[in-house]
């Protein structure tokens, strides 16, 4: 089976455990304010690859990724999902450890067909990547383009398959940083049983060389990075809503 992608990392080592291969897919049905990856945006703009060759790719470094394996990211993901089952059930059955970058974007609720078809991907994946991108559905329009229902959805339903996923955010200074947002963020992951990590990324500008070569204003131009300290601030933030709803999880099961 084909697929299309935009480029291929071979020694990855923020994308998952260990060091790994890292194979972005093209097409994304966000538009992120900060988006570093403009260019995955459209589908048509990508090559073609086959799952063996990627598999033949992975292997020729496979000394390196002993303690790793691949993800893919994108894009989207999971706009290729019949090419990602169908290569990561051929990696499974060689043992190797497989992960996925993900928003959860393209999640329609109740749509059994789709369902069925991520039970089938999720039974074969290891480990996933999920960004949540604002807790506030109002403010999620505002930065990727889309309110975030189903992307919450998305995240309940892996999490009823029993499969662990690390959360990722993103620290965007005016637009996903304000304090209660971080706590109610943390009150929803409280929620969860497989969430395993908890990332709080901050806001970088390596995307907006991206925009000017596609002749596209960046829309974040005036966003200064997120200090260190305000990093570790929403962590808390976040990590204190996790902690009280679980506190409130553990007593509702006593009474």
């Amino acid at each position: 089976m084909e697929g299309r992608y935009h480029s291929i990392e071979s020694f990855g080592n923020v994308d998952g455990p260990g060091t790994r291969m890292v194979l972005f897919l093209q097409g994304c049905p966000l538009r992120c304010l900060y988006c570093h990856n403009a260019d995955t945006w459209l589908m048509k703009d990508g090559n073609t690859i086959t799952t063996d060759e990627v598999i033949t790719r992975f292997e020729k470094n496979i000394a390196f990724y002993r303690k790793g394996g691949i993800t893919v990211s994108g894009g989207e993901p999971l706009l290729q999902i019949d090419f990602i089952t169908e290569l990561f059930t051929k990696l499974q059955a060689k043992g190797v450890h497989t992960c996925i970058d993900t928003s959860g974007a393209v999640f329609q609720p109740g749509n059994q067909h789709q369902e069925e078809k991520l039970k089938q991907l999720l039974a074969v994946t290891d480990l996933l990547l999920i960004d949540i991108k604002h807790i506030d559905s109002a403010k999620n329009k505002i930065l990727t383009g889309q309110p975030n229902e189903h992307m919450l959805s998305f995240i309940r339903f892996v999490d009823m398959q029993k499969v662990p996923f690390w959360i990722r955010h993103v620290l965007v200074p005016g637009y996903s940083d304000d304090q209660d947002d971080l706590y109610q963020l943390g009150k929803f992951i409280g929620d969860l049983n497989y969430a395993k990590v908890l990332e709080v990324l901050p806001y970088h500008r390596m995307g907006a060389n991206k925009w000017d070569m596609m002749g596209m204003e960046y829309p974040l131009e005036t966003v200064i990075e997120p200090s260190k300290e305000s990093v570790m601030e929403a962590k808390q933030l976040i990590f204190k809503g996790i902690a009280e709803r679980q506190a409130e999880r553990r007593a509702a099961q006593k009474n």
